[in-house]
């Protein structure tokens, strides 16, 4: 009978490694995200068939010109807001200088902020907001461009709603509340909600994950 439990305890703890095992298999990679309907999906093979975003050129709150270059060989977080937002705005800025705070002595992640009122923001506007915001410009930046080609990325590249940047009072505008976590080859590799904390340690848990995944294409 002795005999018995012990071999159930050893068959037990064989199938208990296994599945931390596949559990920790799981956490070093993250889904991709490749069409509006922003189901996660893992790829064998990322490189075929796989949603990339667009070239852009953009003007931050320094006049410095942001565009594909500068993220390149950098995971970024992307969100959309506008200085004058009465309603969520100011709580994805809290949470985006959180994040800021969280990466400010990494080199490999930056963050893009892009207006939805590029006609109200400019650079001027946004660099008093970045002052009162605490804004580290090495790390995050706040963009502003052509209204067209802003909206044109936002529903192209990140998949945001087709009505982002109508108006729906005199000091509002829509726009969504997501960030967007994307790797170092330009893909969508993860979808948050800006207002919700627990999102955001979600998002900072998955840039970790992100990391471990292409130190491990390094070590292969």
């Amino acid at each position: 009978m002795h005999r018995y439990i012990k071999i159930c305890c050893i068959v037990i703890l064989i199938w208990a490694t296994a599945c931390k095992k596949n559990n920790d298999a799981a956490k070093v990679s993250l889904p991709y995200f490749i069409s509006a309907e922003l189901e996660p999906i893992w790829l064998n093979d990322p490189d075929k068939d796989t949603h990339k975003i667009g070239d852009f050129f953009f003007t931050d709150q320094d006049g410095q010109t942001i565009s594909r270059k500068t993220v390149e060989d950098k995971m970024y977080v992307a969100n959309f807001f506008f200085t004058i937002c009465p309603g969520i705005c100011p709580i994805m800025t809290d949470n985006m200088y959180r994040i800021q705070e969280e990466i400010k002595n990494r080199n490999d992640i930056l963050l893009l902020s892009h207006t939805v009122t590029p006609w109200i923001d400019n650079v001027e506007r946004l660099k008093a907001y970045a002052n009162e915001k605490k804004v580290n410009s090495n790390i995050w930046h706040l963009l502003t461009g052509a209204e067209e080609e802003i909206y044109e990325i936002a529903r192209d590249s990140y998949f945001a709603d087709k009505e982002i940047g109508h108006k729906t009072d005199e000091d509002d505008f829509l726009h969504t509340e997501n960030f967007i976590l994307v790797d170092k080859d330009q893909r969508v590799r993860g979808i948050y909600n800006g207002t919700i904390d627990s999102d955001i340690k979600r998002l900072l848990e998955d840039v970790e994950i992100l990391t471990l995944e292409y130190k491990s294409l390094i070590t292969y």
